[in-house]
């Protein structure tokens, strides 16, 4: 593909300050990462739906679901896994453009596909979350029966096993799952994300 052939026309559109404005609320990508069964997704539902009672529209962009469609040709090796990443961080960008709120659920195991996502994002609209919950919790839970499917050998690659998770090691927001309650995880997310998106911050 020639480059010299492609001719954005950003520079045309209205501007997301203006869009900002119009939707009474900043765009925004909060992007919540952690082992699978540490409640990310949970947490986003409940994000969707309060935000949705406030009259604030807002965008879930989950792994699953993106993995059964966008990114359905993707499998688990690190290259893959890195492209799945740039693809949703691309998607997120553009809403966030458009000052939408968008929430992402994706364990993103590697602190590089954390940063890559931040830095296609943006600094000033990525919010990076850290869902803490120790594996041997996760494992309890089981939510999807994925440890039980990893532990005989019907899941490769699987995050926490055979493939690493890299928890952060710089100063993100931190939802500790496995010492809160759901209903307090929700309460402390939702203050910083209504304080992440206010105009007047």
């Amino acid at each position: 593909m020639n480059k010299n052939n492609i001719h954005p026309i950003n520079d045309r559109l209205i501007s997301k300050t203006e869009k900002e404005k119009l939707l009474g609320h900043r765009g925004a990508v909060f992007w919540l990462y952690g082992l699978s069964g540490s409640g990310k997704s949970t947490l986003v539902v409940d994000m969707e739906k309060r935000l949705s009672e406030q009259n604030t529209h807002s965008v879930v962009l989950d792994g699953d679901n993106i993995r059964s469609g966008l990114n359905s040709d993707l499998g688990f090796s690190d290259a893959d896994r890195k492209e799945n990443i740039r693809r949703v961080s691309e998607v997120a960008r553009l809403f966030a453009l458009n000052g939408v709120i968008v929430l992402v659920s994706l364990i993103t195991p590697f602190r590089e596909l954390r940063s890559l996502a931040k830095s296609i994002i943006g600094e000033n609209s990525f919010h990076e979350i850290f869902i803490k919950a120790s594996f041997a919790t996760c494992k309890s839970r089981d939510v999807k029966g994925l440890y039980a499917k990893a532990t005989s050998g019907k899941v490769d690659q699987f995050t926490g096993q055979e493939s690493k998770f890299e928890e952060p090691s710089n100063d993100c927001f931190v939802i500790d799952s496995e010492k809160e309650t759901l209903q307090e995880s929700g309460d402390k997310l939702f203050q910083y994300i209504l304080q992440s998106i206010s105009l007047t911050k």
